[in-house]
């Protein structure tokens, strides 16, 4: 018999009374590994003249056909008995009750906005919300932003085709949802407008898609003292500090006058900017056909991804889009912290 033959025989033999995954890994590596019986033989095969070169290679391929058909036959026969036995083992009873708390986290983001929605919601604001894409008129127009204003500058701005002769553009904040909020609902008006923005920007501390919240209070009495107070409450109850103190600076917003900065003492070690708001201009109230000797607001606006840096020590921003699930282990919250 020669060594084919006899390589053959043994190992079909072998390959009946294997029985496991691994031990059939085993036998492969001993004919076809580096060192295996198969490979040395092949490796001879440069010594040999060529009719002997033609006659053993040939051989020694037919073997490997063999040896290879066999293999894959009996790895199918091993897996389909060991999925068998793992069924067979890993039985579930879908009637039973849960017993186990869910594995997942609530994103960073979707908590502050349930926080900020929960706490506006007790001074008595409601939920507003328009489309991420927007007309020219709404993101800028009718909120009194001058044609030459830098945010219209496409270094800036995400212009998209326009549509009916209207420029659209991916909303830059979410005060287009005030304008069509003031358009469809008379005076008192009192709501909050939770959602995505979109700037042209991308560093550590900003992001080419973010989220804002904004708030809008329209009625014949508001004054800037309630906006003082408004926000104030807001941020001791978010930072959950009873004592935060906060300094509202003069700014310019076209949206707003008079116009205000607020910053707020973190740490006790400086001044760090959070919102900007203003008692609303009358040129907005005007585009909306609201009367504005007879009506005043006041408006504010704050990043919903920058108060939950702040709140949760998180120093890069592009760390909430990563899809990094260790990073979400980490900062996330147990789903009992939503409710």
């Amino acid at each position: 018999m020669n060594r084919v033959e006899q390589i053959k025989r043994t190992f079909l033999k072998e390959l009946e009374e294997v029985d496991t995954l691994q031990g059939l890994e085993d036998l492969r590596v001993r004919a076809f590994g580096k060192k295996g019986e198969l490979t040395l033989l092949m490796k001879e095969l440069g010594q040999k003249t060529p009719e002997e070169r033609r006659t053993w290679g040939a051989e020694l391929n037919a073997l490997k056909d063999v040896l290879t058909t066999a293999l894959e036959a009996r790895k199918e026969i091993l897996e389909e008995g060991c999925l068998k036995d793992q069924l067979a083992s890993e039985s579930l009873d879908v009637t039973l009750p849960p017993h186990a708390r869910p594995r997942g986290k609530i994103h960073p983001l979707s908590h502050v906005l349930d926080q900020a929605i929960h706490i506006f919601g007790q001074m008595g604001f409601v939920v507003a919300e328009g489309p991420d894409i927007e007309e020219d008129f709404y993101n800028f127009t009718a909120l009194n932003i001058p044609r030459e204003h830098p945010a219209r500058q496409e270094q800036d701005t995400f212009y998209l085709p326009s549509s009916n002769g209207q420029p659209l553009v991916l909303r830059t904040h979410t005060s287009p949802v005030q304008i069509r909020t003031m358009q469809k609902n008379p005076p008192p008006i009192r709501i909050i407008a939770p959602g995505r923005a979109y700037r042209s920007d991308y560093d550590a501390t900003h992001a080419p898609m973010f989220h804002q919240i904004e708030g809008l209070v329209v009625d014949k009495h508001t004054h800037m003292g309630h906006l003082k107070g408004c926000l104030e409450e807001f941020c001791r109850l978010f930072f959950e500090n009873p004592s935060l103190k906060l300094r509202f600076r003069p700014g310019y917003f076209p949206f707003t006058e008079p116009s205000a900065e607020v910053d707020i003492s973190w740490k006790g070690e400086s001044w760090l900017e959070i919102l900007g708001c203003g008692m609303v201009h009358p040129n907005v109230l005007r585009n909306c056909d609201i009367d504005p000797t007879t009506y005043q607001g006041f408006a504010f606006g704050m990043g919903l991804d920058r108060i939950a840096m702040l709140k949760y020590g998180i120093e890069d921003l592009r760390l909430f889009f990563d899809s990094d699930l260790r990073w979400l282990n980490h900062y996330g919250f147990a789903p009992e912290a939503r409710e």
